[in-house]
């Protein structure tokens, strides 16, 4: 009987766990099943988000819409790769862009899978692949 408890509560949490489906840029971005999207996340699951107020290629958000919402900054060496992209912000650094859109967390997302920003103000949503 325990071993049946055991397993079936193995079973839940495994179901829990949003799944993996591809990776890219080296695994510092992935492809996530979060409530039947596929959805990308950092490494660590975390999901990112794109911003309507923007444009392909271009970030506007800065100042305390940074803060609210980071951006996924690349390292100094990063170089594009496939639908991903590099875009300029105004201090130098470059972050990532999916299909030209700039790729950034929600600040309220504690956990790996929480899609608290998407639709925050209208203008937020997931970076669904």
């Amino acid at each position: 009987m325990l071993s049946k408890l055991l397993a079936s509560a193995a079973a839940l949490a495994f179901l829990a766990v949003p799944a993996v489906a591809a990776e890219y840029l080296g695994g510092a971005v992935k492809s996530t099943d979060i409530g039947g999207k596929m959805v990308l996340t950092d490494a660590n699951g975390m999901t990112l988000y794109i911003f309507d107020k923007d444009e392909p290629g271009v970030t506007n958000c800065y100042d305390q819409c940074a803060v609210n919402w980071p951006p996924l900054i690349a390292d100094a060496s990063a170089t594009p790769e496939g639908e991903f992209t590099l875009v300029d912000r105004t201090d130098g650094s470059k972050m990532w862009a999916y299909k030209g859109w700039p790729l950034y967390y929600w600040k309220d997302d504690v956990n790996p899978g929480d899609t608290t920003g998407d639709g925050v103000g209208g203008v937020w949503h997931l970076a669904v692949e």
